[in-house]
């Protein structure tokens, strides 16, 4: 029997989900909500959809009208809280596009709720889903890299400038996930500066200086941050740093993890080889340090698209009625509790942040 899937939401990622669903062999999907019928229309000549799938701008409206199991949220972060507790109660099992909210106590309700419900709830955090994030876990935690020594990460590009969240709430969760899976551990504590030249509020403390005299600390609460640098530090006292940025044409998606043996590098604009280990170490004689062993070994992949895995094993999860444990609202709930923390460092100047433990 196949899965009968709604999706709610057909912007620029919506509609990557929307592809996936209708081509899976494992999934029926029966409807399409967006709030631009234009949007509807061109996504069905694109992508050739069966004429049986209902498009509509009004999902209360078809929700008694079709038979449907799961539903996919692919809407704005502000609105997910709502949909995603109402498809619950409706008996829906829900996969959501990250973050889940934008508040870590929803995302446990949320959580609490499923549980309730006996439904599966997934986050589409889909870097935890690369074949380069899943054996660039093994690599790391196979002690090969030496003592850990710190983690970085480049995530920039010319947009796309979202208007619900900062660049810190739509990038850094991806480098974060990453460096948490990676590391099998939680930061402590964060810190996180930025500016924001694009979408300044009006009226706040700044606006309508020039770039010249506008300092990081006027970022304001409600300012949408184009640029921010964030500091993670784990228990181990491993830190890592992550710049951000939705406004630089040069496009980097770069993470690396640096050991005493060696770095390992994710670069996902590498498309032949994106995760590498950089071997290499020092000798020492007397005060002089001598670099050694230096070689560059190419980590070999699957090549298979992470988002298809997302849904193949959201699908999984409905059928086995297991949640997915990598990708669960609990995670969501953890990475969402980091982020509000990030925020609060980052309205504060760079304050630094300790992450309060969530109780599971």
């Amino acid at each position: 029997m196949k899965t009968k899937i709604a999706v709610l939401g057909a912007g620029r990622w919506g509609t990557h989900l929307v592809r996936n669903f209708a081509s899976h062999p494992d999934a029926q999907l029966v409807a399409v909500v967006d709030s631009s019928r234009e949007r509807l229309t061109q996504l069905k000549e694109r992508l050739n959809l069966n004429d049986n799938v209902v498009l509509t701008d009004n999902w209360q409206s078809i929700q008694s009208q079709i038979e449907c199991e799961a539903v996919v949220i692919a809407t704005p972060a502000v609105t997910h809280y709502a949909l995603i507790q109402d498809a619950l109660q409706q008996g829906f099992h829900v996969l959501a596009e990250k973050p889940l909210t934008l508040d870590a106590a929803e995302c446990q309700q949320l959580s609490d709720l499923a549980r309730q419900q006996q439904r599966q709830l997934m986050v589409d955090h889909t870097y935890l889903f690369h074949p380069a994030v899943e054996q660039g876990k093994a690599v790391v935690q196979s002690g090969c890299l030496g003592d850990l020594r710190y983690g970085y990460a480049a995530r920039t590009n010319l947009g796309p400038v979202r208007q619900d969240v900062d660049a810190l709430w739509d990038l850094a969760i991806h480098d974060i996930a990453i460096f948490n899976t990676w590391l099998g551990e939680q930061p402590v504590q964060v810190q996180a500066t930025g500016r924001v030249w694009l979408q300044r509020q009006e009226g706040s403390v700044g606006a309508g200086l020039t770039d010249n005299v506008t300092p990081p600390a006027l970022l304001q609460e409600h300012d949408l941050a184009d640029f921010v640098y964030v500091i993670l530090t784990y228990p181990t006292g491993f830190q890592a740093y992550i710049h951000l940025c939705w406004l630089n044409p040069d496009k980097q998606r770069r993470l690396g993890v640096v050991g005493s043996q060696g770095t390992l590098i994710f670069d996902e604009m590498q498309n032949d080889a994106p995760l590498t280990l950089q071997h290499g170490y020092f000798e020492q004689s007397g005060d002089v340090f001598t670099p050694a062993g230096l070689r560059r070994e190419v980590i070999e992949i699957e090549r298979r698209e992470p988002l298809a895995q997302v849904c193949d094993r959201f699908l999984q999860s409905i059928r086995d009625n297991q949640p997915v444990s990598v990708s669960s609202g609990w995670v969501a709930a953890q990475l969402v509790n980091i982020l509000s923390c990030l925020s609060q460092s980052l309205h504060q100047g760079g304050t630094p942040i300790k992450v309060p433990q969530l109780a599971e």
